[in-house]
């Protein structure tokens, strides 16, 4: 798999330009690194920390700043297998935030502590997806 750890400035511009005022939900799909990969000069770089404890550490240091802006975690799993799909893409976390708009996802992302936790996302991250949805009322039928 090739590492998508942060968005590229068109899919950030595209995130932007839709509608900011409507809730969404950001499905999460991340698979970790074996060792986190702090930048050389983090406090964290030496610690042999796992992927794993980063991504702990991101998620610790974060949640108030989801909390504060709105948003909640709805849904959360286990990996077990991909039956249709690439075979090499398996996922340590998988979650649903939902936000109650997207100005809520914007506020936190540029929040000054999420800025300063989000160092502790890239190190665990080896590869992910971050997939902007709609909510659609449930029903009987795919579709």
């Amino acid at each position: 798999m090739t590492g998508y750890i942060d968005p590229d400035r068109a899919q950030f511009e595209a995130f932007k330009a839709l509608d900011r005022d409507t809730p969404i939900e950001m499905l999460n799909l991340v698979a970790f690194n074996d060792l986190a990969n702090y930048p050389g000069d983090h406090e964290l770089a030496r610690d042999g920390l796992t992927g794993t404890q980063a991504y702990a550490s991101y998620g610790a240091q974060t949640a108030t700043i989801l909390q504060r802006v709105g948003g909640e975690i709805i849904w959360r799993a286990g990996f077990e297998c991909t039956l249709i799909g690439p075979a090499d893409e398996a996922w340590d976390a998988m979650f649903i935030a939902r936000y109650p708009n997207a100005r809520a996802f914007l506020a936190m992302v540029t929040d000054p502590d999420y800025q300063n936790a989000v160092v502790h996302r890239q190190a665990a991250v080896r590869t992910s997806r971050l997939i902007r949805t709609k909510g659609n009322a449930p029903g009987a039928a795919f579709g």
